[in-house]
């Protein structure tokens, strides 16, 4: 055991660049992989660590007309305890319309808020650092903050019992402190009883108003199928709806991997980028071991001797197998030690990248398993063809010195740089067809302007005084324009398919996306008027209950002349003032939905304000913050972009396409080392040919194109193999997103004629090194 190791350090420093292209090539092959896995676990094992985790499910429903929903009416999560004995538990999570949270003047936060029934905690395995998770949010005016939001508001005091204020006059006491894991679809700083909803107007038990997500803990022994059985009809059983909405359980821990349904089965969603990552590191791993493989057999002369007198003396080619195989463990041992630091280095880049905190359990005995498993298998896969080949040396030929590896030889080495330049042009393509999808998403028109317009949540004091803050920021030449609005324009806030309009089917229940304003909501926001007027209040009082429709919802209601027309909406009578050009409100990657925008009778919880250009952005900001602390002093004047929050609907596919991109990048370099490992063999192996070539007159250039014709074959090859599959692939991906690019054929050609330089790059040194070389050298036998 001794001399094997002193053999293997040996050659390992005698093998100079070589092994260190071996090493390197496994440690960063090997660093990648660890990276893509440690995010792809983290992105599986959301929710999965509930200790009733088997129990817990989501309510979902689905109608022929709408498709499969997550949103559920806020009665329903009630009802289903009450009615059905199969449910042990539940609770309902919905983002309020408050996130301004105040400890005082100075430490005030804008927050990510939720708000849930009791029996989150009693459901969840969230324990508490501090309070009593069984009545830690049993009254409206409690709330659990994160251990984080804690601090910054608290310091180092004890937070439980301090007094924190919404909306700027509305207290509630802490009652609990919660380390929130990261791995879990429930993402708040602030979490406060469902109760409060009721406090602050926002409740009502309508069946046709969708805007919370229901979850439920069934008892133990009841079946998923059986449940659904018992809970299917509910909605109908409570409404009139002839368009039939029937609920489902989806387990949670399926919740954050899959939201695209066909014939009642989930069938994509984030899994399929899980998927596409874990091909990645199984390719980038794959990538890295045929590199050992290339080096390991284009240096296969270093050892034919020595293999040839271990066979003469007695050694067996099992004993030869396990020798070379326990050389390429050890070799991946150590890259493996070289990867873990590279990790440990790029991890806080990593992190910043996917928005994660990632970390290597070195505490952990599974961390320690799954390296040394890793390192096993590694070793195995990058030294079995090395080992069966490096073993089967005919001892009478290498010793006479006429050993050759042969046309298989070559042919085997031939099918392992095509595989790994395969997968390297898929994963550049994949990037490309990334990339190509989020710009062309950016490029789209969201059907209103959103350059200048800023939008604030209000407090009660500025609503109650809504006109003379209007009035004042018009006045002043602050704002352009300003209005009043339920919602932002960056994202839904409640759907319904309560809308009742002349002719409608009623057999079709369609929801659609419910929006109110006071005033001027097209001049502020850009919106095109297509047909009639914008609402406004102040010059026709009429207004308090007009409404507007987009393209969407004329076509679905199939008028021809909407203007006029009344929609009967939350037990109201709308008139239909003016049609708008549909406008992006949810994800770029959507359809848009048919949408009502009402007049004043409804609600307001934001303001959006058109700064002037005149002035200047950061003035105008200023003195609006004066007149904002004017009518509500204990508020801070916290705004936010709109054109900043809309360019974050493409964070999730920018970073998706930046980490194939770097992986792709990792994939190229590390199979540009496997290429120089085929020509170094290559040279190696023709080295008297060539001299002989220049003796008789060949030139350099004729030796070059000829050592590189090989490569560019290979090359070729592998673009023609990968074309289809990355074309297939993409296509499956594309067909994600309602609003999607193409794929056209160009790119793969332009891949194609960058793999093919790199790799010319790549062989060229070594190609003309070998043309170079001195012919009498070249030929002599010693």
């Amino acid at each position: 055991m001794i001399s094997f190791f002193k053999l293997f350090f040996r050659n390992l420093r005698r093998g100079g660049v070589y092994s260190a292209i071996n090493v390197g090539g496994l440690a960063v092959g090997m660093a990648a992989t660890m990276l893509i896995v440690l995010w792809v676990y983290n992105q599986w094992s959301y929710d999965r660590f509930h200790e009733k985790g088997k129990l817990l499910y989501q309510v979902r429903n689905y109608s022929e007309t709408n498709g499969y929903r997550e949103v559920s009416p806020k009665i329903l999560g009630p009802t289903l305890l009450e009615e059905f004995p199969e449910i042990a538990d539940m609770t309902r999570c919905e983002a309020p319309p408050i996130k301004i949270v105040c400890a005082s003047d100075e430490k005030i936060l804008d927050l990510q808020v939720k708000l849930v029934d009791p029996g989150f905690f009693r459901m969840y395995s969230f324990p508490l650092l501090q309070g009593d998770a069984s009545t830690a949010l049993n009254q409206p005016s409690s709330v659990v903050l994160t251990r984080d939001v804690a601090r910054r508001f608290f310091g180092n005091d004890d937070p439980m019992g301090k007094t924190v204020t919404i909306r700027g006059s509305y207290p509630v006491t802490v009652t609990g402190v919660i380390d929130l894991p990261q791995n879990t679809v429930f993402d708040f700083e602030a979490l406060f009883s469902y109760s409060l909803m009721k406090e602050l107007g926002a409740y009502d038990e309508a069946w046709s108003n969708y805007t919370t997500a229901t979850y439920v803990e069934l008892q133990p022994g009841i079946d998923e199928a059986e449940a659904n059985a018992a809970i299917k009809g509910l909605i109908a059983k409570h409404t009139d709806n002839k368009d039939v909405t029937e609920l489902f359980l989806f387990p949670l821990a399926k919740c954050y991997l899959y939201s695209q349904f066909e014939d009642g089965k989930a069938v994509g969603g984030r899994i399929d980028t899980l998927r596409i990552f874990a091909f990645i590191a199984f390719a980038i791993l794959l990538i890295a071991c045929i590199n050992f493989m290339n080096m390991s057999t284009a240096r296969s002369s270093r050892y034919a001797k020595e293999t040839g007198v271990r066979k003469v003396i007695g050694a067996r080619r099992g004993v030869l197998v396990f020798r070379f195989l326990g050389e390429s463990i050890l070799t991946a041992a150590i890259s493996a030690a070289a990867a873990t630091m590279i990790v440990l280095l790029c991890l806080p880049a990593f992190n910043n990248l996917t928005g994660k905190q990632l970390e290597l359990g070195f505490d952990n005995s599974g961390f320690w398993i799954a390296i040394t498993s890793f390192v096993l298998l590694t070793g195995l896969l990058a030294g079995s063809y090395p080992a069966f080949y490096l073993s089967s040396f005919l001892p009478v030929k290498v010793l006479k010195g006429v050993f050759k590896g042969g046309r298989d030889f070559v042919s085997v080495r031939k099918v392992l740089i095509v595989t790994q330049f395969t997968f390297a042009v898929m994963l550049t393509a994949s990037a490309a067809i990334v990339y190509r999808q989020i710009h062309y998403a950016q490029d789209r028109d969201a059907g209103y302007d959103k350059s200048r317009l800023i939008y604030l949540e209000l407090s009660d004091a500025v609503k109650s005084n809504h006109g003379l803050v209007r009035n004042e920021l018009l006045d002043s030449g602050i704002a352009e324009s300003v209005t009043f609005t339920f919602g932002t324009m960056t994202g839904s806030w409640s759907k319904s398919w309560d809308a009742q309009w002349r002719g409608k089917d009623p057999s079709k229940q369609v929801f659609i996306e419910r929006f109110y304003v006071d005033a001027d909501w097209a001049k502020t926001t850009g919106v095109e008027i297509l047909q009639g007027r914008d609402i406004d209040m102040y010059t026709y009082p009429g207004d308090v209950s007009a409404m507007l429709l987009n393209e969407s919802a004329v076509k679905m209601m199939g008028f021809t002349d909407p203007v006029g027309e009344v929609i009967r909406e939350t037990n109201k009578e709308w008139h239909v003032v003016g049609v708008i050009k549909d406008f992006v409100l949810d994800s770029p990657y959507d359809p848009v939905r048919p949408m009502t925008i009402g007049g004043p009778a409804g609600w307001f919880n934001h303001i959006h304000i058109k700064l002037s250009a005149a002035g200047g952005l950061a003035n105008n900001l200023a003195r609006a913050e004066k007149i904002f602390k004017k009518y509500n002093p204990e508020l801070p004047f916290i705004y936010h972009f709109v054109d900043e929050i809309y360019a974050r609907k493409f964070d999730s596919e920018r970073r998706v396409g930046t980490m194939i991109t770097w992986f792709g990048v990792l994939a190229g370099l590390i199979s540009c080392l496997g290429l120089f490992g085929l020509s170094a063999y290559m040279a190696e192996s023709r080295r008297k040919e060539i001299g002989i070539r220049k003796v008789l007159g060949a030139s350099v250039k004729g030796i070059f194109l000829m050592l590189s014709k090989e490569f560019t074959v290979l090359v070729f090859v592998s673009v023609v193999i990968a074309v289809p599959v990355v074309w297939w692939v993409g296509s499956q991906w594309l067909n994600a997103y309602a609003y999607r690019t193409d794929i056209p054929w160009w790119l793969f050609a332009a891949v194609g004629v960058i793999g093919l330089s790199i790799a010319l790059l790549t062989v060229g040194w070594q190609a003309l090194r070998a043309a170079m070389a001195d012919p009498v050298k070249s030929i002599k036998t010693e």
